[in-house]
Parts: C-alpha cells; structure tokens; sequence
C-alpha cells in the first residue's frame, strides 16, 4: 500500500493543505520540478507538473522508510507483490534492486504478461506484479514521480547488510510500464460491438481559486452524463491541462482503449496524460447513479468529478 502523508506533520492536515492550494492557486512555490520535460518522455512520462503537493513523507504499508516492512521469502521463490496507490496526489515509480518485473494484472483484471524494470502507477490505480527473487537483500522502493522523497521497503531472502532508505536501485530508470503498453487477456475483453452513445469528458482547470473542470463545470454545477441500461457507452477523456489526471469510475469497470488495438486493459482507473486523450468503453449493467471523478483528491474536491447516470 503506497500513500503520501502530511497530516499532523509540522502543524499541517489536508484540509489546511487544500485551503493553500485555492488560495494560492497553481504556484505551490517550492516544488522542485527539476529535469521533468513534456508527456511521455523518459524522464517525465506524466508531463510537466506531476503533482500540486510536497508530502512530508511517502510511505510502504504505512511505514516510513526509517523503520520499512521486510518481505522474508527465499531465493528462487516467485513473489506476487500486489502495488495499491492510496496517495491523494502522488503518482510513484516502483522498483525492486536487482530484479524485473512482470505485471499480471490491472485494477484486479488480468493482462497479458509484461515485463519491464519498473512500474508507473497512479492514484487509485492497483497491479499485480511478479518477480522470481534472487539471493540476498534488496530494496522495494516507491518513488514520489516529479517530487522529492520515496518509499521503501526491503525483500530479505537471506543475510547480509540492507540497503539505505535513499537506495536509488538503477531499474527506477530501465523500461517503464504504464497501462497503454498493456491488453487485457482474452477472457476478459469485453465484447467487440460498436457503441450506442459517445461522452466527451474535456479536463480543465481555472487557474484562480484552484477551479478543476469536466466540460467547464464543477461539481454540484454539472450536468450528469446519461447511460441506459444494456447501452454499450464510449467516453473520450481530453484533457485540456498540464497536469496528469487518473480519472475514476465508481460501479464500472471499463475496457481502455490502445491505439491500433480495442484490447486495451480492463480497468476502472485510468491516466489522463497533459495535452493527451483516452478513450474507454463501458457496459451499461449496473443501474445507478454514479460518480465519475478525478483520483488526484485535491482536483477531486475543487470540482473536477460528475456523474454517470442511469435514466428512470
């Protein structure tokens, strides 16, 4: 469980932390944003500006790195580390020292396997990795994307020294998976079947008052999005921000678009990147009245959520 942590920290709580941000709008002033470039890039995959907030601490199963959790196994075993970002505005990087990863699954779906050195994963976003563990002890580490600051743990399959909690394994800057490089396995794809509706969702901000918009409307001044039951639902999310956007949907899971391909991962959290697009497909099987919104909770709260609504 990956997790950013202010409260209570030098006399700050989040409900302090989202008054600065609307009273000072979009310059939080000491962000070190050093050495990020544009969307996709190696070095910034999520873009420019990849978090609002300086987090005191970033934590491992709510430890810090300090006193981390150690994963005991033994050398040759396969280890599934099942990855949760609960953070509210912190996307991370994870790594394991010495190891490749597999990832198996996404939001709980499976994928075809994929292998790389490290995973990007955002808020509310949830994958199962494999790794077949060699000798010794190594460091799980979980880096704040665009920030100052990490989480840390250790996988111990025998004795020997730990590594440092500032232990930057070199993988942190091998082969970068993110869901776009994913397809969900067969079994679970959805159906091939054109759709019967289409929403386009554009992600906006106004830069006074820390005002973020879907279709240039806050919550609470929105227009909700209709659905039928047994209606298959195309929504195209276009984000018009410099700021990445893991959009979520309560009550669904989706199948996430891919270029060149409809067998994108199935899912129910998705990254919208700055300046980008994605496009997901919805079965329409679960009668309600549903919030769709922004993972980044501080966009959350100043507006940018809405609802996907089923008719009478």
């Amino acid at each position: 469980m990956l997790d950013d942590w202010l409260d209570g920290v030098d006399g700050r709580d989040p409900d302090q932390q989202l008054e600065q941000l609307r009273s000072e709008g979009m310059d939080m002033g000491g962000m070190d944003m050093g050495g990020m470039g544009m969307a996709g890039g190696a070095e910034a995959p999520l873009g420019p500006d990849a978090g609002d907030v300086d987090y005191s601490y970033y934590l491992i199963n709510g430890r810090i790195g300090a006193d981390p959790i150690t994963v005991q196994a033994g050398p040759g075993q396969r280890l599934r580390l099942r990855i949760i970002n609960a953070a509210a505005d912190t996307a991370f990087r994870v790594a394991l020292g010495g190891h490749r990863l597999t990832v198996t699954h996404s939001d709980g779906f499976p994928v075809e396997p994929a292998e790389g050195d490290v995973l990007l994963i955002g808020m509310g976003e949830r994958y199962d990795v494999e790794v077949t563990l060699a000798d010794g002890v190594f460091p799980l580490v979980a880096l704040a994307e665009g920030k100052q600051g990490q989480g840390f743990a250790l996988v111990r399959t025998a004795g020997g020294t730990p590594p440092p909690p500032e232990a930057a394994p070199a993988e942190l800057g091998g082969k970068l998976i993110m869901a776009p490089s994913l397809r969900a396995t067969e079994a679970v794809r959805l159906p091939e079947r054109e759709p019967d509706r289409t929403h386009e969702l554009t992600l906006g901000t106004e830069m006074s008052g820390y005002r973020w918009t879907i279709n240039g409307q806050v919550y609470g001044e929105h227009d909700p999005l209709p659905i039928e039951s047994g209606e298959r639902v195309r929504m195209r999310f276009v984000n018009r921000t410099m700021m990445f956007h893991p959009m979520h949907l309560h009550g669904h899971t989706y199948q996430q678009a891919v270029t060149g391909s409809g067998a994108g991962p199935r899912k129910d959290t998705s990254i919208v990147l700055p300046m980008q697009a994605v496009d997901i497909d919805i079965e329409g099987d679960n009668p309600g009245q549903w919030l769709l919104h922004c993972h980044n909770i501080y966009h959350g709260e100043s507006g940018m959520m809405t609802v996907l609504s089923y008719a009478e």
